[in-house]
């Protein structure tokens, strides 16, 4: 696997760096579906299999700023009933990993968050169907799986733990405390696979170093959006940003 030099990276590769740290601090304030920005930045710069070990710490990062800004409203019952599974996700997706075409990555998890997505817009319009499942076992742990899937084949578990706090209800501030502290626990689970894999390198960590304003200013600036919009308008616009998420990933 190909060293990661700093110094070579063009202007506009670092142009492109800087706004995928920014849709991170973003992704971390709420707007879950942002995540496609850095998913598909890193991708681009330096392919979907080694932007995943790139992107870890980071995401490690913004995590750990989220979690100190809203941690003390997280829903603790949610993350400890949804990391199992994940963990199950992570170890599955982690064997896959090796054998796996990266081509099969994005279209993979696109199909996964569209089609939660288009659940969530069901649930919305026709609630009598789907009363009793978001707080099932069954439902907790196929999106935990899910979750634990798409986070170490991409990063890109964020739109669908989302959809997750919305089905069963969370309000903003437990809903953004919630994923802070789940998404925090689960990445650091994570390092020693990425590792393993050598996706995690001296290299990458000193570039990850540099773009950590960009997740900072990212994470104030969707604080700052969060506070004022309405919990509908929240709701629908994850669910949008979702959609789009999946769509990007499917498509492109």
């Amino acid at each position: 696997m190909m060293d990661v030099d700093p110094t070579s990276l063009s202007i506009g590769a670092w142009l492109l760096l800087a706004l995928a740290a920014f849709g991170i601090g973003i992704t971390k304030s709420g707007f879950s579906g942002v995540s496609l920005v850095h998913v598909l930045i890193f991708a681009y710069v330096f392919g979907a299999k080694a932007s995943t070990g790139i992107v870890l710490p980071m995401l490690i990062a913004g995590d750990t700023i989220a979690m100190l800004m809203f941690g003390q409203h997280a829903d603790w019952r949610y993350v400890r009933r949804m990391l199992p599974p994940a963990i199950l996700g992570v170890l599955g997706a982690w064997l896959l990993m090796d054998s796996m075409n990266e081509v099969y990555y994005r279209p993979t998890i696109g199909c996964i968050i569209l089609g939660l997505a288009v659940l969530q817009i069901l649930r919305m319009y026709r609630e009598e169907w789907f009363t009793h499942v978001p707080h099932s076992t069954l439902f907790a742990w196929t999106m935990g799986i899910l979750v634990g899937i798409t986070t170490m084949l991409a990063n890109a578990a964020g739109p669908v733990f989302g959809l997750f706090l919305i089905a069963i209800g969370l309000p903003k501030k437990e809903f953004v405390g919630t994923a802070a502290w789940f998404f925090l626990l689960l990445n650091v689970i994570k390092i020693p696979f990425s590792w393993n894999l050598g996706l995690i390198r001296t290299d990458t960590l000193a570039l990850n170093f540099l773009l950590l304003p960009g997740i900072f200013l990212g994470l104030i600036a969707g604080t700052a959006v969060a506070k004022r919009i309405r919990q509908r308008d929240f709701e629908a616009a994850i669910i949008v940003l979702a959609a789009l998420a999946g769509l990007n990933l499917l498509l492109f």
